[in-house]
């Protein structure tokens, strides 16, 4: 898979394993986390959620902008890991306000900001040397999976540490219990027999005073996602010493010095009457946005508006159309982001609230670290050795890697009991788990095509992506019927539950998803950008998929409006508009990567 690919690519590969296992730490337990540390409604969480996520993505424009100014792609960079180590560590210190956490979380949102586009960028320099460039969408896709490798254990990870923490104290987990012990406090609590089962339960005795109990369990359920949090922080650290270590390997020295000389002689100057335009269209579009729903999201999208208008304006005459082909595509990646990022908000309140919270021997495989480990080296090393490119020795060494992962898998198997305890922030693990599994046949996929000349473009590619995102959300729409609605639950534990199957379907459609549309995305943008605009484009990427994100309280906010079936029906139509956008568009889009 890296063969034929510059060795600056394995950097790149190992440096955004921690990052992204900080992202998915978050991912599977910031909402959670929000709701049982301050008693925060479906509503509110994902408003904190929602802006949070958008702010991520929204300074990389600021990181790329910086980036592009200075030329010091590689200093920028590392002063992101270092600001993201900085907020992780806010983030695992028990005991702060709402307030300093929120701080917190947009420090690391500022350091992911400076880090994530410019090394996407980095990696998009790499293949602009001619030797390489037939090898950029198959590198993205590498890259992609790499990253995706730290963000499999992440939820395994905080999972286990909340859960040691918990024990420490005398409880066990118990996803029910946080809400029921903020009712129990607000005096709003209907039925205390319920919480008075659920507390005997975690504790292991009799529980005689249920405020006492409330109030204790909220706390220590709150500093294991603290706690969770750290492990977050060291894996920055990891990534701090490999960049650090390693980054000679990345574009730099003198020939990215003369280089830069070349793009910086053939800039056109900006013009100050073309900022000050984006901003007083922004600032409209902000105002309009703000008084129709709130200021965050007015700021979110009058930001991408001053954004759109700016790239035009600043842009030339020869730069136009390409400038144009990227905007068009970053109007369609915002619902597909909008929809996809559910996994970490609605998707996980489904989870919490609606899924099975036992199961099966087999089941529980891919709920255990262990045994998902084992099943995943057992599908990974076959696949190598049924791989046609395959050396003997190759052969070999995967075959006896099989087997002793099928091995491993069937002694856990056999191990646990019929019915397993499982625990809704796992579910965030299969999104990067089937990245890991399907990448490579994606890429093979793709080559097949390339090799009988039938490989989609890229552009084509991303509507596909869309139109797969729909299908996701559509076996959710199948799952959720007949189940009670949150607002008819008030509150109260759902006594209809459904199988894991359901979400672990949709999440590996949604991967297939993911891997047309966000590789493909990033190489289509890193092949279109005008020179000049390398990092201010892939900033404006991941502008686009901030807007996404800030759109993410679509969910949260109609999640106790309405019935669960039809909150996945909106995404469902976002979807397939934004498909059939896309292949209306497509000649001007293939067009432009000619």
């Amino acid at each position: 898979m890296f063969k034929g690919h510059p060795k600056g690519l394995y950097v790149a590969f190992f440096a955004n394993m921690g990052e992204r296992f900080g992202f998915y730490t978050m991912m599977a337990c910031l909402v959670f986390f929000l709701q049982a540390k301050f008693g925060l409604s479906a509503d509110a969480a994902g408003g904190h959620y929602s802006n949070f996520y958008f702010a991520i993505y929204a300074l990389a424009l600021i990181g790329g902008i910086i980036a592009d100014k200075t030329k010091m792609y590689k200093g920028v960079i590392f002063a992101g890991i270092l600001i993201m180590l900085l907020g992780y560590i806010l983030m695992a210190t028990p005991g702060l306000s709402l307030t300093i956490t929120l701080v917190a979380l947009y420090v690391i949102a500022f350091g992911n900001g400076l880090f994530k586009g410019n090394l996407q960028a980095i990696v998009g320099q790499l293949y602009d040397d001619p030797k390489y460039a037939k090898l950029r969408d198959s590198a993205f896709s590498v890259f992609y999976m790499g990253i995706n490798m730290g963000a499999l254990v992440a939820p395994y990870a905080a999972n286990g540490i909340r859960n040691w923490f918990l024990g420490t104290k005398g409880y066990i987990y118990d996803a029910d219990l946080p809400s029921l012990a903020h009712q129990m406090l607000n005096g709003t609590l209907g039925d205390v027999s319920k919480f008075q089962s659920l507390a005997d339960k975690v504790s292991g005795a009799h529980v005689a005073d249920l405020t006492t109990f409330a109030k204790d369990y909220l706390e220590v359920f709150s500093t294991g996602y603290n706690y969770a949090f750290g492990i977050a922080a060291v894996s920055m650290v990891i990534s701090l010493v490999v960049y650090a270590i390693f980054q000679k390997m990345l574009p730099g020295g003198k020939a990215e010095k003369a280089a830069n000389a070349k793009v910086q002689a053939e800039a056109v100057p900006a013009k100050p009457g073309n900022i000050v335009i984006a901003l007083v269209i922004g600032a409209v579009v902000a105002v309009g946005v703000s008084y129709l729903k709130d200021l965050y999201s007015g700021l979110a999208i009058g930001l991408f508006a001053s954004f759109v208008a700016w790239i035009t304006l600043a842009s030339t005459k020869e730069e136009k159309p390409k400038v144009t082909s990227l905007l068009l595509v970053f109007g369609v990646v915002i619902f597909f982001w909008m929809s996809f990022h559910q996994n970490g908000l609605t998707l996980s309140f489904f989870a919490r609230d609606y899924t099975a919270k036992e199961v099966g021997a087999f089941t529980f495989l891919f709920f255990d670290f262990w045994g998902m480990i084992s099943v995943l080296g057992a599908i990974i090393s076959i696949s190598v050795f049924l791989g046609k490119g395959a050396s003997s020795k190759t052969k070999m060494i995967s075959g006896i890697i099989a087997l002793v992962a099928i091995v491993a898998a069937i002694l856990r198997y056999t191990s646990v009991p019929d019915s397993n305890p499982i625990e809704p922030e796992i579910f965030q693990s299969f999104n990067p788990i089937f990245i890991v599994v399907l990448t490579p046949l994606v890429i093979g996929l793709f080559a097949w095509l390339n090799n009988r000349k039938k490989e989609p473009s890229t552009p084509k590619k991303i509507g596909i992506g869309m139109i797969l995102a729909a299908i996701g959300f559509v076996i959710m729409v199948w799952g959720s019927f007949g189940l009670a609605s949150p607002a008819e639950l008030a509150g109260s534990p759902s006594p209809d539950r459904i199988s894991p199957y359901w979400l672990i379907n949709t999440y590996l459609i949604l991967t297939f998803a993911e891997l047309f549309l966000s590789p493909m995305g990033i190489s289509f943008v890193s092949k279109v950008s005008p020179v000049r605009f390398h990092g201010v484009m892939q900033g404006g990427w991941l502008l686009a998929t901030a807007v996404g994100n800030k759109l993410l309280f679509v969910g949260s906010f109609m999640w106790e409006k309405i019935e669960i079936w039809q909150v996945w029906s909106i995404f469902i139509v976002c979807c397939l508009v934004s498909a059939a956008f896309i292949f209306s568009i497509m000649k001007r889009l293939e067009k432009a990567t000619s």
